[in-house]
């Protein structure tokens, strides 16, 4: 373990390895997280209408967890083997392609794995093998798992937003990336500024331009990252945003009045500024002459 600590080629090597294995599981989390959710908000509802009538309501198949049942193709039902489940390896071999019915595998598997893998190497880069780069890793993983979700879906989940905001003052209890002050101030500041301009924009528009499940992950990354970063984080996710939506509606893949998901472009920037936060507001305050603190 010290060669390897000591050696940074092959920590690298074996951060990048550990990031495509995690990455191969958040596939699994993008794709079963929300039929289990749908499935248990039902089964609520259910519930709910037979206290109402009387009657028992027939119970429906619980959806796959993610820990147990195996892989499947979507087209087939084939089922996935260990070796067909090599991060990024195993879709290269088979080509793209189902082994029993030869149906097409989405190319999003494996760039869920190499993006993670890439994250990953980054992460430990800047922050080390310690306890930032472990924290760090930990929140990275986080995210990309929301922001899948969220793409997918327009879902934050509670299961994921509110355990990360615990967690993240949690950390900063022992100041490992902000101090305990701005940590909760962070999550207070976070959650409250987007809360502020939903409730603004919908009385002045009469529309939902947001859902709160972005107020809880703005707020979660106040709680991991300090109030000094949110005004980094809101500029970055609201121009990015503002252009991959004007691109979209540009050359017809979106329309004006489709929402898009604002999560994972919050979910980009606060794993932007957690890298390069304080490089980028250094250089604002160098050459801008202006603070954010």
């Amino acid at each position: 373990m010290e060669f390897l600590l000591d050696s940074t080629p092959l920590l690298l090597s074996g951060v990048f390895i550990l990031g495509l294995l995690v990455g191969s599981f958040l596939n699994v989390v993008i794709l079963r997280v929300p039929p289990l959710l749908e499935y248990d908000w039902r089964c609520q509802c259910n519930e709910l209408l037979a206290l109402e009538s009387g009657k028992s309501i027939e119970a429906e198949e619980r959806p796959p967890g993610i820990v147990r049942g195996r892989s499947k193709c979507p087209k087939c039902g084939h089922q996935i083997t260990a070796v067909e489940n090599i991060p990024v390896i195993s879709y290269l071999f088979l080509r793209g392609k189902c082994s029993a019915c030869s149906g097409g595998i989405s190319m999003r598997y494996p760039m869920v794995e190499l993006i993670t893998g890439i994250l990953f190497v980054i992460t430990i880069w800047h922050f080390g093998p310690n306890i930032q780069g472990l924290t760090a890793l930990a929140l990275t993983t986080v995210l990309v798992a929301l922001t899948g979700i969220d793409a997918d879906t327009q879902l934050l989940p509670d299961n994921f937003t509110l355990p990360l905001l615990w967690l993240g003052i949690t950390v900063n209890l022992f100041d490992v990336h902000a101090s305990l002050p701005d940590s909760v101030i962070g999550a207070i500041v976070g959650y409250g500024s987007l809360w502020l301009i939903y409730h603004l924009f919908r009385l002045v528009t009469g529309k939902e331009g947001m859902g709160y499940g972005d107020f809880k992950l703005l707020g979660a990354l106040g709680a991991w990252l300090g109030w000094q970063m949110l005004p980094l984080i809101i500029l970055l996710s609201s121009l990015v945003g503002a252009v991959v939506g004007i691109t979209l509606m540009a050359i017809g893949k979106m329309q004006r009045d489709k929402p898009m998901p604002f999560g994972p472009f919050i979910a980009a920037a606060g794993w932007i500024a957690m890298i390069w936060g304080q490089k980028i507001l250094d250089a604002y305050q160098n050459y801008g002459g202006g603070t954010f603190s």
